[in-house]
């Protein structure tokens, strides 16, 4: 019977701050990446990415980061019904450093933590019985309190017939046998921690962990000694991870040497960062292991999803997508710093881009240039315009998914900032309005260093008037820039929306917008969207789709653009790019606000008025464009 759940991780979250300087002390650390954390929270995202259906129980406090950990665990798929929130404690927090690839500092603030306060009373039988496993780690082991919830959620799954796996996962500090200055230790010899662990190890169909891991859990530094103590209480399958040697699995009596149990390839990659690597591994060994592959196959996965982790900054970030996976398998090592494999990294970075965006109808109010040119403007009263844009657009959106807006920070800085967590997809202006070749806001600073500084959910878009007859200086010029502000994008977790508009520049044919979309590929560039022209024949939107999917075929997709046509214009147009599923939806300024704003800024409308009058144009143009999409879907079938 298929269950709703393929496994279900328990144990300990937090939140992640990753030193950003390589190669520093943690004390010299200036500034630090947010990431989720926690070995099973790792796991539950990683197995997810890979196609999994996982879910988590911890525990985060009722704080910013706490919902943090659950928001970014929802938008990793992972099902979080079994995260309780805690009202007394505080969501965990670690900070960790890269010094490099064998020193790895780390701090664990988890004094009276959240995940530390599961009980008993928190572990759900009915849950717990709708998945195939259940995945447990070392450290809720090392307290009565929590070790009672984890065995009572693995009684639970064996009551039930389901597979148990434990990921030994041993930091000596959380089972307070080293110092709080000891993070990065890995290995403290204890009687009391391997006895602790003895009394469960046969609770499990699968035991994972380092030679110092199991050294811990077997009572001895003699790996293949250790091998055999947990054997004696255990008939659970043994992975033994080895570093760079890989890793050995076996299901049976523990042989004389680790290399005659059974083992996958390895992946000759450059260590970068250590940290994460043994979730990523398990998370590659539990896709195996779940689905039912033989051992040298899931080996292969989980050395591979480790290779990603110890090549990448951060944890979850690292782990590979399925897609990912079967991409790296085919296309194999073109180089063995992985971070710096541009081919590798694009398939990274959009098989595991987070939010369905199937549907973009947005409202564009990012117009600075238009607007600073009508009476009565003043940049005061062009902020609280756009303000009543947004207000608009949230009236018509109310909570749906598939709405947008394009807002700007130098006018409408204050309407840009308040969208931010609304559930609208947020798009926001680079360009010095007009400029040809291609300048920037000021606002970005030289090197774009002022990225750093976006909200994660802002849409880098830069409109470029460009076409294929430019001379060579100019079209050098564009293609510089736009690469610039491009890597600039990624280097900072930003998606990337392309305009061009060459219909500004000169003539144009079937042919015009292909053309400069294949010129800006040949450069590097991977816009995640690309916002185009109104086509009017079916052979322009062939020609560009035909561009886009034969360079990117995972590209997020295209919105089409008004220009400031009138409604029956924007519905023929629509009707013509609808035909097209790569185009999924329009953003339209002016058609929608231009009355409005014209009326509001001589003070001849007042502010529900103007609101209203928006609202209904906005919905409007949905309407006509749900139609369109409705009519092509219903020709196509």
């Amino acid at each position: 019977m298929t269950k709703p759940l393929d496994l279900i991780t328990i144990g300990r979250s937090s939140v992640d701050l990753y030193g950003a300087q390589i190669g520093g002390r943690l004390e010299d650390m200036g500034s630090f990446d947010k990431y989720i954390g926690g070995s099973p929270t790792n796991i539950a995202c990683g197995t997810a990415r890979l196609g999994l259906k996982s879910a988590v129980i911890t525990g985060v406090g009722d704080e910013h980061m706490g919902r943090f950990i659950v928001e970014q665990l929802q938008r990793e798929g992972v099902n979080t019904h079994g995260v309780k929130t805690d009202p007394d404690r505080l969501t965990a927090l670690v900070l960790l450093g890269i010094r490099d690839q064998d020193q790895f500092p780390l701090i664990f603030y988890r004094e009276h933590c959240a995940d530390m306060g599961l009980t008993v009373d928190d572990i759900d039988a009915d849950f717990i019985r709708l998945a195939r496993a259940v995945v447990a780690t070392g450290t809720h082991l090392s307290h009565p309190q929590v070790e009672a919830a984890t065995i009572k959620a693995l009684e639970i799954a064996r009551d039930a017939g389901m597979q148990t796996a434990l990921d030994i996962d041993y930091r000596p500090n959380l089972w307070g046998v080293a110092g709080h200055g000891d993070g990065e230790s890995r290995f403290v010899e204890s009687d009391a921690v391997t006895a602790k662990l003895q009394s469960t190890l046969h609770l499990f169909d699968l035991i994972v962990g380092t030679e110092e891991e199991f050294h811990i859990a077997g009572g001895s530094t003699d790996t293949i000694v250790a091998l055999r103590a947990v054997r004696a209480v255990s008939g659970a399958t043994l992975v033994c991870k080895r570093g760079a040697a890989g890793a050995t699995a076996f299901e049976a009596d523990i042989p004389d040497s680790l290399d005659d149990g059974q083992s996958g390839p390895g992946f000759p990659i450059e260590v970068f960062n250590v940290l994460g690597a043994g979730d990523g591994f398990m998370s590659g060994l539990l896709k195996g292991w779940l689905d039912g592959d033989n051992w040298p196959t899931a080996l292969k996965y989980a050395n591979a999803c480790g290779a990603f982790a110890v090549s990448r900054h951060g944890c979850t970030p690292a782990y590979p997508s399925w897609e990912e996976l079967q991409f790296f398998f085919d296309r194999g090592i073109m180089r063995p710093d992985l971070r710096n494999d541009a081919e590798l990294e694009q398939v990274h970075w959009a098989t595991n881009r987070h939010g369905d965006w199937s549907s973009v109808k947005t409202f564009a109010f990012d117009h600075r240039l238009q607007l600073e040119e009508m009476d009565g403007y003043t940049l005061e009263k062009g902020g609280r315009f756009k303000e009543l844009c947004l207000d608009a657009a949230l009236s018509v959106q109310n909570g749906q998914p598939g709405y947008g807006i394009l807002c700007d920070n130098r006018i409408g800085r204050g309407a840009l900032h308040r969208a931010t967590g609304t559930g609208l997809w947020i798009g926001r202006p680079t360009e010095l309005p007009g400029s040809r070749p291609i300048e920037f806001e000021s606002d970005l600073g030289e090197d774009f260093g002022r990225l750093r500084e976006w909200a994660r959910e802002n849409v880098v878009k830069l409109l470029v008037f460009v076409h294929p007859d430019d001379d060579v200086e100019t079209m050098e010029a564009h293609i510089r820039r736009v690469r610039r502000l491009f890597t600039a994008a990624r280097r900072n977790g930003l998606e990337f929306l392309l305009e061009i508009i060459p219909s500004k520049v000169g003539t144009v044919d079937d042919d015009t917008s292909a053309t400069l979309i294949q010129h800006f590929y040949d450069a590097g560039v991977y816009p995640d969207w690309w916002k185009l022209e109104p086509f009017k024949t079916e052979a322009a939107w062939q020609n560009a789709v035909d561009a886009i999917e034969r360079n990117d075929p995972r590209t997020r997709g295209i919105v089409v653009l008004g220009l400031d046509a009138p409604e029956a214009e924007l519905a023929a147009s629509f009707a013509l790019a609808a035909k097209q599923p790569l185009v999924k939806g329009f953003a339209v300024g002016r058609t929608i606000f231009g009355d409005a704003a014209r009326a509001w800024l001589k003070g001849d409308m007042a502010d529900d008025a103007a609101v209203a009058q928006m609202a209904e144009r906005y919905t409007r143009l949905c309407e006509i464009w749900d139609e369109a999409r409705a009519d092509a879907r219903l020709n196509v079938g």
